[in-house]
């Protein structure tokens, strides 16, 4: 899976920037990447343009800045766990998020927002490209397998009842374009799984038994538990369970599913445990 682009690199600036400095890398890269623009290729314009939405307002934010400065992108990761360890394949590295005093991280899932809302915010409600006529936008929260799986939903728009099919895959921060109006979609986060662009995390504690001598598991999926093979001398890691990810959309094909397995450790033992582990520590294991 693809690691995301550092922020400083998408504007193209140096972590030393001023505010002004940002800004106007901002201004650069917005008018370069706006959509209007690339009408060959729509798609990918919508991609870099949503980076550098979320380039500026991190960079742009002081508080947000340090954190990101610190933690990079798991400062603002939903499933990040304060003191973790191990990481995404792809991602930025670890599990360790900004904390707070009370050890909750304030930024975990944060909303970057519609990117063309703050593109017109920027540009003080003048839009560069007013020649062409913008269809209004709307927001849609879903749950996370809705966009997996794909729904249809009825919605008010101006004050008339419409039933729209959200297509299977689509992810947080996607936009439908409807005939008559652009639908920002929202995702919530679940409670099992993580999810990086098609691909999935699950992070599955197994208790040593089962690393030392091997087995099976069974192992939540969006399609359902499956049953993994755990051999025995089985070392805590990544691994993957290929077309087991969210759908790519416009059918091209599904992402990957990663589990990241840790070795669940007992908080307390009885005495024939403690005797067997006394045993253990003797030879070394």
């Amino acid at each position: 899976m693809a690691a995301k682009s550092d922020y400083y690199d998408i504007l193209g600036v140096s972590k030393g920037s001023s505010d002004s400095e940002i800004k106007t890398a901002y201004r650069k890269q917005a008018v370069e990447w706006h959509p209007d623009k690339h009408k060959d290729d729509k798609e990918a314009a919508e991609r870099r343009f949503k980076e550098i939405n979320e380039a500026y307002q991190v960079l742009s934010d002081i508080e947000k800045r340090k954190a990101y400065d610190q933690f990079g992108h798991n400062a603002f990761s939903p499933g990040g766990a304060p003191g973790g360890a191990g990481g995404f394949p792809g991602g930025a590295g670890g599990w360790k998020v900004y904390t707070s005093g009370s050890g909750q991280n304030p930024y975990s899932g944060f909303d970057f927002g519609d990117p063309f809302d703050i593109f017109e915010q920027f540009f003080g409600g003048r839009n560069p490209f007013a020649q062409q006529v913008r269809k209004p936008r709307y927001s849609l929260t879903i749950e996370f397998m809705e966009a997996i799986k794909g729904v249809e939903k009825e919605v008010s728009i101006e004050g008339s009842k419409k039933k729209i099919r959200i297509p299977p895959g689509v992810d947080d921060g996607s936009r439908i374009n409807f005939n008559d109006f652009i639908l920002s979609i929202n995702v919530k986060p679940h409670d099992t799984f993580e999810r990086e662009g098609a691909d999935i995390l699950v992070k599955l504690a197994i208790p040593f038994s089962l690393v030392a001598l091997g087995g099976a598991i069974d192992v939540p999926t969006v399609d359902g538990d499956v049953k993994l093979k755990i051999r025995k001398g089985t070392q805590p890691g990544m691994m993957r369970l290929r077309g087991k990810g969210a759908p790519r959309i416009r059918g091209r094909g599904r992402g990957d599913q990663y589990i990241r397995l840790n070795v669940a450790i007992p908080e307390k033992l009885t005495k024939e445990q403690k005797k067997m582990v006394e045993k253990m520590k003797k030879k070394g294991l």
